[in-house]
């Protein structure tokens, strides 16, 4: 009798066929066109885009800009890895210990809550120390999920993409707040 491979073989394709958000590098100023190429190709690609005011010597102008200057995520199967890599713009994966670093989905659904709010946003790479988490219960950025930060007596929301070792920071007013699940609110 042949022992059958079939929970193996199903596995496996599982493997190759589930897909994660991984965060890739662009070359500079080229996520826009990295974008559009990947989803022309049918690749699911988020560029999280934020207005800003842009002044020339003769006019302004509301110009959308990448929240991060040279990443593009993009929600790939193990089987699309090379063709993103063969996407015109496109430098390399954010690795981790030599890997492509995956994104949990949370993080990617907290980018977008802040993006679509279209609360003024900052960004840092600077590393805080660890907070309270906290759950935004109301307004725009409400489902939003982070850590809560002071900053000069007004409070703020510190969202954290940790491949791409950045942080999100919103100011968010101090009664749209709770104690997310499991922590203890100090503020």
């Amino acid at each position: 009798m042949i022992a059958k491979r079939e929970p193996i073989d199903n596995v496996r394709d599982e493997l190759v066929h589930t897909e994660y958000w991984y965060a890739i590098y662009t070359r500079p100023r080229a996520e826009k066109q990295v974008a559009e190429r990947l989803q022309e190709k049918g690749i699911h690609a988020y560029l999280p885009l934020q207005k800003k005011l842009r002044i020339w010597s003769d006019r302004k102008k509301w110009v959308e800009t990448p929240l991060f200057s040279s990443y593009v995520f993009v929600k790939i199967s193990r089987k699309f890895y090379d063709e993103v890599l063969k996407t015109h713009g496109v430098v390399k994966y954010i690795t981790f210990e030599g890997k492509a670093a995956t994104i949990p989905q949370q993080q990617i659904d907290n980018l977008k809550i802040v993006v679509d709010s279209n609360a003024e946003v900052e960004t840092s790479w600077e590393r805080y120390k660890k907070g309270e988490k906290v759950r935004v219960n109301g307004g725009a950025l409400k489902g939003l999920e982070g850590e809560l930060i002071s900053d000069g007596g007004r409070k703020k929301v510190l969202v954290r993409i940790d491949s791409l070792e950045q942080n999100l920071t919103v100011e968010v007013p101090l009664g749209l707040i709770e104690k997310a699940q499991g922590t203890r609110r100090e503020a």
